[in-house]
């Protein structure tokens, strides 16, 4: 989701359809304290791959229990587990994160193209008091995260962004190295749509970049996940990631997740493997998870730039939000 300009391309890239996957998404609503996951065996040296066809003898069942779960049943910023910005550096004085010229650096990515600003309650944009602006909304247990046009007033007080919309992160209040990390939501479409639940490294640096999930806006039922990493020797970023279509993205919920082994990543869609790949170098440090609205991009296909067909407001509503960690001993027996 960061910098999409400067990445290399990507290692693989397909598109794989899922079958019934609908059928399985009531059942999988919960967050259980404790889950039981059917991962892959292969190799870890088998680099990059879709799982078109597992064979079930390459199956086995992996034991973990719940580190975090949000099941929005408040507003996400009453609890303090979400910050709705991205963070700073260690000099970076808490009073930029909420208004003046500069504010709007960590709440936005601008080399993507993006024409939204992030906002919350109390940010203030340039002006001298917080603007009271809220794209969170809770409704019966379900997050909506709002992108809508920025009022013709507000334009100058925000930069002149073309929407206003909400990131939330969890940057300073939650981060692991390796486990399950997975996100129930419907993804919502639209010209220059860009919604996205992610993951980075808490030390601050990138890569590494998980993008367990992306919503390509423009292509209703197209989803891509994606893991991306450096070369050391060379400087270059490397990707490899797959598209799934899933055909009720945007009209039912549907888990999406990503497990951390110490040699592999695997993805899921409701908690059935769908791609893995070996973990490439410089997964070092916990990461923190991240989930955002974007408007409009100038790298990602499927997600154009702002025009007159773009919706006045969307939203990506999230059931929950949940970690898991392995259960090592368990899965020794």
């Amino acid at each position: 989701m960061i910098d999409r300009g400067t990445k290399g391309a990507l290692a693989a890239i397909g598109l794989l359809t899922l079958p019934a996957l609908s059928a399985a998404q009531d059942e999988l609503g919960d967050a259980p304290r404790g889950l039981s996951l059917q991962v892959t065996t292969d190799p870890s040296t088998i680099e990059c791959r879709k799982l078109e066809a597992v064979n079930t003898s390459s199956l086995e069942f992996l034991p973990l229990h719940r580190t975090f779960n949000d099941d929005f049943d408040e507003h996400p910023l009453s609890h303090g587990r979400w910050v709705p910005h991205y963070a700073g550096g260690a000099a970076w004085p808490d009073a930029r994160y909420w208004g003046g010229d500069g504010s709007d650096f960590k709440r936005k990515t601008s080399a993507n193209g993006e024409q939204q600003i992030y906002v919350d309650p109390r940010y203030a944009g340039r002006a001298g008091v917080p603007l009271g602006l809220d794209p969170f909304k809770v409704t019966n247990g379900v997050l909506s995260i709002v992108a809508s046009r920025t009022p013709p007033e507000l334009k100058p007080v925000l930069f002149n962004n073309e929407y206003i919309s909400g990131v939330l992160t969890t940057q300073g209040t939650f981060a692991q190295k390796h486990g399950y990390f997975e996100i129930r939501a419907k993804v919502p479409v639209g010209h220059a749509v860009w919604p996205a639940f992610w993951m980075l490294a808490d030390d601050g640096g990138w890569p590494p970049e998980v993008d367990v999930l992306e919503g390509r806006g423009e292509r209703p039922g197209d989803l891509v996940m994606t893991t991306h990493w450096r070369i050391p020797s060379t400087q270059k970023i490397q990707s490899c990631g797959f598209d799934f279509a899933v055909g009720d993205a945007s009209r039912a919920f549907h888990n999406y997740g990503v497990l951390w082994e110490e040699d592999r990543l695997v993805y899921f869609i409701d908690r059935r493997p769908v791609s893995d790949i070996k973990v490439p170098i410089g997964f070092d440090d916990p990461m923190y998870m991240i989930v955002n609205l974007a408007i409009g991009s100038k790298f990602f296909p499927g997600v154009s730039p702002v025009d007159a067909e773009s919706p006045e407001s969307v939203a990506f509503e999230i059931d929950r939000i949940s970690a898991y960690q392995i259960d090592v001993e368990q899965a020794r027996r």
